[in-house]
């Protein structure tokens, strides 16, 4: 009888846990950068694959689709007119590198800049894809405080100083200016200034994410740092994008930009031969047509689950829930009372049938995080939304006694 084989003597050290095998999506599934499913334009996508394979299809054999290491130069070109448009951001095609989604480009920067010991500032509540990355490569996280209107300026400028007089230049400064990920704020123009003023004084570049900038409900957009640092002639403004949340994520495109000596440094560093040649084509085909009207109606579905998760928060959970309705975006940032440590939430919430993402997982600081949670809203109907949270408030006060109050019945 063969005796089984295992890796598990051989597997190196720090590996993150083992996956979970996947079982389909929990009966609530508030988890996720997941996107509305009737929003997803799969008859413009039909169309659009249809005619730009039967222009262009034998590019496909040869990497870069005739394109360069790049991406695919139609798809470049429709970046230049949407960030310049959308972001007053000025550049060339040249200046563009399409990546396998944001994520990508976030592990090119991490892998040109940041080795072990090395110190970054991010926001204290963050994107936890770029937390576990930074962890994963033993890099020092200083974390900011935000308020309102996104990072402090106070906070950020005191932890400069501070790490100056210490003789430490830290890598860069991460910040989602736009519909911050996991607090939805959207930083004001001043604000971005001033972030601009430090990193020029400082010598600090700064690593901006704009994922989530299509998807506002209310007020406009800034312009991107990126724009304002061009305007002063600076070019230490890494940036990136993806088409993940405005057309579909499982198309896996995303895109950086920054001066041309820094992505000369970082094509090196993108070793997969390119990123997907179908999705790049599909998408220039797409939205150089409908990009802003797809967007524009897509809005008007988030908005709408938005407020129906809202509505259901205050009918649940009452006083009980602390959050600021999202402008934009996909997601909702609560923080509970005190009494409630929401990684706990999620453990029996999950065996409800209920997903939600802890505070812990989307902070730097694991006190601070402990009693908050994120709400991704973008991917159930507005009906599951309503149930979805009556389910989590009735287990939350179950297990917790929070809420004191389940749908406006006081519990006695």
């Amino acid at each position: 009888m063969t005796t089984p084989f295992s890796l598990a003597s051989l597997l190196r050290t720090g590996l993150p846990a083992p996956a979970a095998r996947y079982a389909g999506f929990p009966a609530f599934n508030f988890v996720g950068g997941h996107n509305d499913p009737g929003s997803t334009p799969v008859d413009g996508l039909l169309e659009a694959i249809t005619t730009v394979m039967r222009r262009e299809g034998r590019t496909l054999a040869t990497y870069g689709l005739e394109s360069g290491p790049q991406g695919y130069l139609p798809l470049r070109d429709f970046l230049v007119s949407k960030l310049k448009r959308d972001a007053d951001v000025s550049c060339t095609s040249d200046e563009i590198l399409i990546t396998s989604g944001s994520l990508q480009g976030i592990d090119l920067v991490n892998a040109l800049l940041v080795g072990p010991g090395d110190t970054v500032i991010i926001e204290q509540d963050c994107y936890g894809g770029s937390i576990t990355r930074l962890q994963r490569l033993g890099a020092k996280i200083i974390g900011i405080p935000l308020d309102g209107d996104g990072m402090r300026m106070d906070a950020l400028a005191e932890t400069l100083d501070d790490l100056k007089s210490r003789g430490i230049t830290p890598k860069y400064i991460y910040a989602i200016p736009t519909i911050q990920n996991p607090t939805a704020t959207i930083m004001p123009l001043e604000r971005r200034r001033q972030l601009l003023a430090l990193a020029m004084t400082h010598g600090v570049p700064i690593f901006e994410d704009e994922c989530y900038s299509d998807l506002i409900f209310e007020g406009g957009r800034p312009p991107a740092l990126m724009a304002l640092a061009r305007t002063e002639g600076w070019g230490g403004v890494i940036h990136i994008g993806s088409f993940s949340k405005s057309i579909a994520p499982a198309l896996r495109v995303g895109y950086l930009v920054a001066d041309w000596d820094i992505l000369a440094r970082i094509l090196p560093l993108k070793t997969d031969a390119g990123s997907g040649a179908l999705e790049q084509m599909v998408l220039a085909e797409y939205c150089n047509r409908h990009f802003e009207s797809h967007v524009a109606s897509l809005n008007a579905t988030l908005r709408a689950k938005r407020d129906a998760l809202v509505d259901a928060l205050h009918e649940h959970f009452g006083t009980a829930a602390e959050f600021e309705v999202p402008p934009g975006g996909i997601f909702l940032w609560m923080t509970l009372p005190a009494s409630v440590d929401t990684s706990r939430l999620y453990t029996v919430a999950a065996a409800a049938g209920i997903a939600i993402n802890p505070g812990v997982e989307w902070s730097v600081d694991a006190g601070h995080g402990r009693r908050r949670l994120r709400l991704c809203f973008a991917n159930p109907p507005i009906d599951v939304i309503r149930a979805g949270v009556a389910a989590l408030a009735e287990v939350c006060h179950r297990e917790m006694g929070v809420p004191e109050r389940i749908g406006n019945v006081q519990q006695r």
